[in-house]
């Protein structure tokens, strides 16, 4: 029997893993998604139903254009999220590019020092975050979550990107200094595009925890004109009563943006998280 042959039954089987994993991952956003066409008593008589045309329902996303701003949220979230992003990509790259091609004193100490905001969360220090914020002027405001989010995507920018650096070939970048390249240029025209897929995958993990972010949306920008997507279907929740169909559609349509990202990069996530496990 061939390698090819005996290669088949593990590739078919390594694919039904993975449509397992991707149904059993996918299976709360079904969920969301099909009670969010439904009326509030087919969600709780029968939550795992498809909408029929008894149970079918828009009351949910007319409730969310009509009684909250949500058009104005999810500008909000989109504009914090992609600057974020875009600034840790930037300055994450840079860094990493700086521990990774430079030895100096200190090279080791600085690369842990950076690191530890991988192992120490950053709301512990949310009380001085928001005595920094009051002092600085930037309460309610979209700089103060861009800030916050761009210090809290940078410790793990650098650790994934710094290691793909290092496997950046050196020939190629002594050609370009030779050529009479800049840092700079080596920098942006030969060593970004080698690592795209890791760049990829350090946009997708660092997107989902600011889109999906509740703490400092509430705690630094809670006003109506600087609510996030997420605080502002917290407006459907009460302490007695909660709007279940309101709540649906509003996370329905925030589900979207991760769900596009995700698709456009999911070829360049796959190679990033896979780069090096097998050889």
């Amino acid at each position: 029997m061939s390698r090819a042959t005996q290669s088949w039954p593990r590739a078919a089987a390594a694919h039904a893993i993975l449509i397992a994993y991707t149904m059993i991952a996918l299976f709360p956003v079904v969920v969301i998604v099909i009670n969010s066409f439904k009326s509030r008593n087919a969600i709780f008589r029968a939550p795992l139903q498809v909408p029929t045309a008894e149970t079918f329902s828009l009351i949910g996303y007319q409730t969310v254009i009509e009684q909250g701003n949500f058009f104005a949220y999810f500008q909000n979230s989109l504009i914090v999220t992609v600057v974020s992003i875009a600034l840790v990509l930037v300055f994450g790259a840079m860094a990493a590019f700086a521990l990774s091609e430079y030895r100096f004193r200190g090279n080791t100490l600085m690369g842990l020092y950076l690191a530890l905001g991988i192992m120490i969360p950053i709301r512990l220090g949310t009380v001085s975050i928001l005595q920094l914020m009051v002092a600085s002027g930037l309460v309610d405001t979209l700089t103060a979550l861009i800030l916050v989010y761009t210090a809290q995507g940078l410790p793990l920018a650098v650790f994934i990107l710094s290691e793909f650096m290092k496997q950046v070939s050196d020939d190629l970048k002594n050609a370009g200094r030779i050529d009479g390249l800049s840092e700079y240029r080596i920098f942006f025209r030969l060593v970004l595009p080698l690592v795209r897929p890791s760049m990829a995958t350090v946009a997708v993990f660092t997107m989902i925890p600011i889109w999906n972010d509740l703490w400092f949306p509430l705690i630094l920008a809670p006003s109506e004109a600087t609510k996030t997507v997420t605080l502002g279907a917290q407006m459907f929740i009460g302490q007695y009563v909660t709007n279940w169909n309101a709540v649906l559609a509003a996370l329905s349509l925030a589900i979207l943006p991760v769900l596009v990202l995700y698709f456009f990069f999911s070829r360049q996530l796959i190679r990033g998280i896979t780069a090096g496990a097998v050889k």
